[in-house]
């Protein structure tokens, strides 16, 4: 019988506790890698409160420290570039990170050789910061490298350009190099032109993320309103989606419900909250946002399963997750063309597609959804067939491997 592979995952973002959003994909993949046979580890940064080993539902994850408790929150928060450019502080704990995390693997993959349990693959999850930590860094006979491109990474490439052939080069160290969605890989191409960049996207867990439970009777309960579910930036949307809540078509579907105006629930924070709070009570729409913060996954569930449309209208989304969530849980979704949001939100498979910046399309296309239930359940569930052929943890973890074993040959 063969060995099992042995995979070490190196990033900046995994859960810290079980149920946790950050990295949740990363998670989710080690996990549904091991119940296919593999083994897999996880080196990532520490952060003041956690752990320095520990085992999440059977992974084990090394939190690697890399500053001082008050220096070392660049992981996990999703504003890593926006502290590293804002301060001389955040640029030398970024170098600490780097320096640290390239230690560390350089440790357990000696060891992992000496304790006769070589490692076959190391995933870089993000070229950066992940990849770029382990550049120059390997040495004659160490495992073949895979990186795994998310989103972030790829648009501060964009942004950036001195970041070119940084990008290059780190890439260019891969056996295989892969990216959550289509529009991903077509970007990274650009950028590095000699670089074949599969597209292969992250699971996510359908046992949590599922529609309703029916009643006795077979009946589900009613959906209602909108949801958003996004960091607070001006890549999500979220202004955009409150300028199409006083739209016309919407102004006339509510003007249709009896005293009861649609509700927005918004799920998330970001450096914006306070400007979009002020932007939704200037719109007339302060009684008519629930503004929860960050939650974790398993709240989030309950609330997918309520909403009768989930709004994205993000910008340059590397694939989408909170759209593929929101479609496992039967809810329909309306989402700006762009991005990776194009792989994911599939007209031809219940999905809702409008042009970017286009808030009266936005507008029209959720007020279409939000005045007939019948329509948004029947194109709820076209999504979630869609889904699961596409994103389900089986499913995603055996092109993996079939990544892996590509490039051990």
């Amino acid at each position: 019988m063969p060995r099992a592979l042995r995979v070490l995952f190196v990033t900046h973002n995994v859960p810290r506790f079980v149920g946790d959003a950050a990295g949740s994909f990363v998670l989710r993949l080690a996990v549904a890698l091991q119940s296919a046979g593999a083994h897999v580890d996880v080196i990532a940064p520490a952060a003041p409160g956690l752990a320095d080993v520990e085992t999440l539902e059977g992974i084990r994850i090394q939190r690697v420290r890399y500053a001082s408790d008050a220096r070392m929150t660049l992981a996990y928060a999703g504003n890593m570039a926006e502290q590293v450019m804002s301060s001389w502080g955040g640029k030398l704990a970024l170098l600490g990170m780097l320096r640290a995390i390239r230690r560390a693997v350089r440790d357990r993959v000696d060891a992992a050789a000496q304790a006769g349990e070589t490692y076959d693959i190391v995933h870089a999850h993000w070229w950066f910061p992940a990849g770029l930590s382990l550049w120059r860094s390997r040495r004659a006979g160490d495992p073949p490298l895979v990186i795994t491109m998310h989103g972030s990474d790829v648009r501060l490439a964009q942004r950036t350009a001195p970041t070119h052939a940084v990008m290059r080069a780190v890439l260019g160290e891969a056996a295989i190099c892969t990216a959550v969605s289509g529009w991903l890989a077509d970007t990274a191409g650009r950028i590095a032109p000699d670089i074949t960049v599969a597209v292969s996207p992250m699971p996510v867990d359908a046992r949590h993320f599922a529609p309703p439970a029916v009643s006795a009777t077979g009946a589900a309960a009613p959906r209602s309103g909108i949801l958003f579910v996004g960091r607070l930036n001006a890549q999500k949307g979220l202004a955009d989606l409150l300028d199409a809540m006083v739209t016309p078509a919407m102004r006339a579907h509510d003007a249709q419900g009896i005293g009861q105006a649609t509700m927005l629930d918004v799920v998330g924070d970001g450096p914006e909250r306070e400007a979009l709070m002020a932007r939704a009570a200037s719109l007339g729409l302060a009684a008519r946002v629930r503004w929860y913060g960050p939650l974790p996954q398993p709240a989030l569930v309950p609330l997918y399963q309520g909403a009768r449309v989930l709004a994205m209208p993000s910008r340059e989304e590397g694939l989408g997750l909170v759209a593929v969530e929101a479609q496992l849980c039967g809810t329909p979704v309306v989402a700006y063309a762009d991005g990776g949001l194009i792989d994911v939100v599939r007209p031809d498979h219940g999905g809702t597609l409008v042009t970017v910046g286009d808030t009266r399309a936005l507008g029209e296309a959720l007020a279409r959804l939000l005045a007939d239930e019948t329509t948004a359940q029947q194109r709820g569930t076209a999504a979630r067939d869609n889904m699961l052929d596409r994103f389900s943890p089986d499913a995603v973890a055996g092109r993996y491997l079939t990544h892996y074993r590509q490039a051990v040959r």
